[in-house]
């Protein structure tokens, strides 16, 4: 009995609902995600190959699950030094993760990779959650109505 004596027993429960700001950056580190797989495809000239899933009606009505490819957008591009430039994103506005400069350059594929590894790391520890908050308060400004 002296590994049970080891333990440390804690009067903890698991949470129903996750904070917001935690679902956020759960939702961030999954498009985090999404772009090193992406990069990784690209740097090895394969196709990359998520599946999402749509629900379709066959010709007798009835409803049918199927999976298709998701479509990823790369949120890096090229700038006129023919180097790498990456803004992260929150849905469709860009996260400034350093005040007034929204995006980071690499030299190349590997410097991109490494770049979203450490940025998804941060995401991860809470550094940028003030950042996705003002994002997420953007979006949510562009679905109130009038």
């Amino acid at each position: 009995m002296a590994t049970f004596e080891k333990l440390k027993f804690v009067a903890a429960t698991k949470p129903i609902h996750q904070p917001p700001i935690v679902q956020r950056r759960n939702k961030l580190i999954g498009k985090i995600w999404e772009q090193i797989e992406l990069v990784k495809s690209q740097a090895n000239g394969t196709q990359l190959e998520i599946k999402k899933y749509k629900t379709v009606k066959d010709a007798t009505g009835n409803s049918q699950r199927i999976a298709v490819n998701k479509r990823i957008k790369p949120w890096w591009y090229q700038d006129i030094d023919g180097k790498l430039c990456i803004s992260i994103r929150y849905g469709s506005k860009i996260v400034e993760l350093k005040r007034g400069m929204p995006s980071i350059q690499v030299a190349d594929f590997e410097g991109l990779l490494e770049s979203l590894e450490i940025i998804k790391t941060e995401v991860g520890n809470g550094s940028f959650d003030q950042e996705i908050e003002r994002a997420s308060g953007a979006l949510k400004a562009n679905f109130k109505t009038k």
